[in-house]
């Protein structure tokens, strides 16, 4: 699966129909997603691959952890998420999950989406959250014992999700 993200504009394209629209504290970035790349000139620097998915897209509320990882760090991230506990799936206000791996540059996104800002806060305050966590900035945590494979510190952006009309190609 590629999930294609655009900043401020859309290209246009007649492949790029049903698109999300998120719309940020200080930006809009659409997002794209399918099955297999499309047969277009789309810049790739906006494209990215799915290398763990579960649920849709379909919700309120979108959350982007940006993990930027160096080269050498990529196998080493790409287990760590991969062999996650999951627990995220099973939380109320839950809609999908993307962890998506850059086709190009350094910077990971991991994508949740749900059904409300309030079911997001919900799992930050749970148990199955600091459960997810619990290693973080310890002696057994990836950051502690691997501080190499991150090129720069993470950021989180957040917005508010409006799913395209169904059927209908995008018009952003």
């Amino acid at each position: 699966m590629f999930l294609y993200l655009f900043h401020g504009t859309v290209p246009e394209d007649p492949q790029l129909d049903n698109v999300y629209a998120l719309q940020g504290e200080n930006e809009t970035v659409y997002l794209f997603e399918t099955t297999h790349p499309p047969d277009t000139s789309i810049d790739s620097r906006s494209a990215y691959q799915a290398i763990d998915s579960s649920g849709s897209l379909a919700g309120g509320f979108a959350v982007m952890n940006n993990i930027p990882v160096s080269e050498d760090g990529r196998a080493a991230f790409e287990e760590r998420f991969l062999g996650r506990a999951r627990r995220v799936e099973d939380m109320q206000g839950f809609s999908g999950i993307r962890v998506l791996r850059p086709l190009q540059g350094d910077t990971y996104v991991i994508l949740t989406v749900w059904n409300d800002e309030e079911s997001f806060k919900g799992w930050q305050e749970s148990e199955a959250y600091n459960h997810a966590h619990q290693k973080r900035d310890t002696p057994q945590g990836i950051t502690q014992q691997r501080p190499e494979i991150f090129a720069r510190p993470s950021f989180v952006t957040t917005y508010k999700v409006t799913p395209p009309e169904p059927g209908q190609p995008s018009t952003c």
